[in-house]
């Protein structure tokens, strides 16, 4: 419930005192302060030309929050927060402001203000669970509660610009299980609808629980990078030479796919709404709000367990995945999510001075001289300033997605001119791989991030990158900066836009509470 600033005042002083701090947060649990707000920890952020058949004149953006959301997390499974505002924000003309925010405000309702009743005895009493029999495209009287969400688009500044509603949807149910949602592809898909969007066009939306798609051998990797982090199955010289013990790629490796769940908002716009100035060169990233205060009520009922109040505090912000996780320093995970892109030159010494890098050195330098016999005296990458990594996290890279007099922040920037790559023939290493459409250029699902992001951060833009199947030198440092640049680094975690759906919302069907029939 969302209160008016005064109100909440008035009632944090009969409250006996009651001390209210805003949250400061951020995104897929790589900060403090959003482990304690779950519903708005935003995860994933994709951002691409779409490549679904006939679908070439569109973006789709794919925000996710809730992360490793456990298939048998019932019986309440993985609802929105209702008093937050989950946002994607778009600059059209790379100054590090937005242009145009989509925002999703969340309403929970139970039916009949109870949901389903049964009679026991002389008494008709709620059950306690969200659904009392199958649940079907065509049949949802079984279902108890319902959630729906209002999208609207807001031009100019995403508190003061002007906002227009562009309908309200519902969500469907997360994937209970077999017996409950004997056929849950058929009805999610019954929730992918049309949206029109003022003065361009018509596009799609949907919100749900998606299977997670983002490959990473997570528990290894923040346990010291506890694997030989390179990629056992490529030859490291003209004699097909693989380093000892570098892990190979399986899914065995993967702590997600196949695993977890994810809440995605899902949504398609022409393109047509978004080239405002003319270049074809977006930015993008997503936030999760909260009203600066809350009260805990002591007497807590369905449609209220806290009450809130005052301007929106950011919580969560996400775009180029990593970022927070392995870029930016503890003090300031925190305070980096709460930031607006315009801030961001006040923690550019992460990106100019990375300490990834540094700890890779400290980890492996000795190992990889033992192995190869070499004598190499720093792994890391020694040309500081690393512009390379202001290219690809702050400015994009100019002659493929950098705008013309761009502002340094972070987001995910896309040449919406580019050609979708069709989901056959992508490369899982993006730009690296000699696929333009792919990362760093905006992000597909089938994207190995993880290693792409571990070899860049290591100095692969040092070396020629493939372009058009020409190795062409980048300019922002000489392989001899980058010792290691070259190397196949990798978690082992493997992704392909052949294990996900080639149709919006690309993300697959999520992983059933119950595999039983």
């Amino acid at each position: 419930m969302k209160l008016s600033y005064v109100s909440l005042v008035a009632l944090s002083i009969a409250a006996a005192g009651a001390v209210i701090t805003p949250a400061l947060a951020s995104s897929h649990r790589e900060a403090p302060g959003i482990t304690e707000q779950p519903k708005v920890d935003g995860t994933d952020f994709y951002m691409f030309r779409s490549y679904e058949n006939g679908r070439s004149d569109y973006v789709t953006f794919i925000a996710n929050y809730q992360p490793l959301q456990a298939p048998y997390g019932g019986p309440n499974y993985f609802t929105m927060d209702p008093d937050a505002l989950y946002e994607i924000h778009v600059d059209v003309d790379g100054d590090a402001n937005e242009d145009i925010t989509f925002q999703f405000d969340f309403d929970n309702n139970l039916v009949n203000g109870t949901g389903i009743t049964v009679p026991v005895g002389d008494k008709n009493l709620p059950i306690a669970l969200r659904q009392a029999g199958q649940i079907t495209a065509g049949n949802q009287g079984a279902l108890g509660e319902t959630e729906t969400y209002e999208l609207s688009m807001v031009t100019g500044d995403r508190r003061t610009g002007a906002r227009s509603s562009l309908g309200t949807f519902t969500k469907p149910v997360d994937n209970i299980g077999n017996k409950t949602l004997p056929d849950y592809d058929a009805y999610a898909n019954s929730y992918i609808s049309d949206v029109s969007i003022p003065g361009c066009g018509t596009g799609r939306v949907f919100v749900g629980q998606r299977a997670e798609a983002f490959a990473v051998n997570l528990g290894e990797i923040f346990d010291l990078v506890n694997l030989v982090p390179i990629d056992g199955d490529v030859p490291l010289n003209e004699n097909g030479d693989t380093f000892p013990g570098g892990i190979t790629q399986d899914r065995a490796n993967d702590d997600l796919v196949g695993k977890a769940n994810v809440t995605s908002l899902a949504l398609e716009v022409p393109i047509s709404c978004l080239d405002n100035d003319g270049d074809g060169i977006i930015g993008a990233w997503t936030t999760a709000s909260l009203p600066q205060a809350e009260i805990e009520d002591p007497s807590p009922t369905y449609e209220q367990t806290s009450l809130y109040g005052g301007a929106f505090v950011q919580q969560s912000r996400l775009s180029a995945p990593l970022v927070n996780e392995v870029v930016i320093g503890l003090p300031d995970k925190d305070l980096f999510n709460a930031a607006e892109p315009t801030q961001d030159s006040a923690l550019a010494d992460y990106v100019t001075n990375p300490t990834l890098p540094v700890l890779v050195d400290i980890l492996f330098r000795d190992a990889v001289n033992t192995t190869l016999g070499t004598s190499i005296d720093n792994l890391a990458p020694s040309n500081l300033p690393r512009t390379d990594l202001v290219a690809a996290f702050l400015t994009g890279i100019d002659g493929l997605n950098q705008p013309d007099g761009v502002v340094a922040s972070e987001m995910m920037r896309l040449n919406m001119g580019i050609p979708a790559t069709p989901r056959n023939s992508q490369s899982t290493l993006g730009v690296a791989g000699d696929d333009l459409a792919g990362f760093p250029n905006g992000r597909r699902p089938g994207d190995d991030t993880v290693d792409i992001a571990l070899r860049v951060a290591m100095g692969a833009l040092c070396y020629p990158v493939p372009i058009n199947g020409t190795p062409t030198d980048l300019g922002f440092c000489d392989p001899s900066d980058a010792p290691v640049g070259n190397v196949p680094f990798t978690d082992g975690a493997p992704i392909s836009a052949l294990e996900l759906q080639n149709t919006f919302p690309y993300l697959n069907s999520p992983i059933p509470g119950s595999p039983n029939n």
